[in-house]
């Protein structure tokens, strides 16, 4: 299950242009790298709730045929959005993935994992390790969640960021509220009944991209695993007297002037004009990042 029927408010005004989960990173919207991550770790079958910007969503996602859509003409919550989605996920245990979340998880090992617990296997989230009370999850030395923001049921040994990633157990998925979310109306409350919930850790990298400063760098993180200065997309145009600097330019897109254009990401069929720098241009205008 992808979670991807959020209004996208904090990356506004890039939203008030695209569904967040569609907003460009490198070479493809967000919601591709996930789904390609889901489908090269082998999974089969795929639910996608959609809500802001439905239509958008709805065609961008008829191209991927193991993926379905949930329609959610009103918001559900995360916990009501994987309820809604019961019949074509189907029985057992659900990967849940938060479509703004990009992460290098193990998801192979992440579900033998969760399937290796022999006390009710509730739920397994990706949790990215920091200081005992740090974050908002955290664990005791046998890796059993014993806090989930200020609810704390144990002492801990270490604390954590939850990715966003998880998998819900059968058993909870059966609890699950119609409205409602999953950390604050499921696992809360489970936290407290003494459910077995578990931490996987994650040591890789992680994009949480909910904020401009985020999703810019996400593009550079992206830029520099390729190893590469700058990234120009077939059908695009550079003026000669530009120079690209840790910069993205997409489809079709235009940079125009004279100067260097560093630490931009140029939306697809957008015009950008040199010099800039820290800023993501979409076909509406020129969007400051950290200024």
């Amino acid at each position: 299950m992808v979670l991807a029927a959020g209004m996208g408010t904090r990356l506004r005004p890039l939203t008030d242009h695209c569904a967040k989960p569609l907003v460009p990173v490198g070479d493809r919207p967000m919601m591709a790298h996930v789904l390609d991550r889901l489908l090269t770790a082998g999974v089969s079958r795929i639910v996608v709730n959609a809500h802001h910007r439905l239509d958008e969503m709805a065609d961008f996602l008829r191209s991927w045929p193991r993926v379905s859509v949930s329609e959610e003409r009103e918001l559900l919550g995360t916990a009501g959005g994987v309820a809604r989605a019961s019949e074509p996920l189907g029985d057992g245990d659900v990967l849940v993935w938060n479509a703004d979340v990009l992460a290098d998880v193990d998801l192979q090992t992440l579900v033998q994992t969760h399937e290796r617990h022999t006390d009710g296997r509730q739920a397994t989230l990706v949790v990215q390790r920091r200081g005992r009370g740090e974050g908002n999850v955290g664990a005791d030395a046998m890796g059993r969640v014993v806090r989930i923001r200020q609810v704390r049921v144990a002492d801990e040994a270490f604390g954590g960021d939850f990715l966003g990633v998880h998998v819900l157990g059968e058993a909870l998925r059966s609890r699950l509220p119609a409205r409602g979310c999953l950390v604050g109306d499921v696992y809360i409350p489970a936290l407290r009944s003494g459910a077995a919930l578990r931490v996987f850790p994650h040591s890789g990298s992680f994009f949480d991209i909910g904020t401009l400063e985020r999703y810019l760098e996400a593009n550079l993180d992206w830029l520099a695993a390729r190893r590469a200065p700058h990234w120009v997309a077939a059908g695009s145009k550079v003026e000669p007297g530009v120079t690209l600097t840790r910069a993205l330019v997409g489809e079709g897109a235009r940079v125009l002037g004279s100067g260097v254009m560093a630490r931009c990401v140029v939306w697809p069929r957008a015009t950008a004009t040199a010099p800039e720098r820290d800023a993501v241009v979409t076909p509406g205008g020129v969007v400051a990042v950290g200024r």
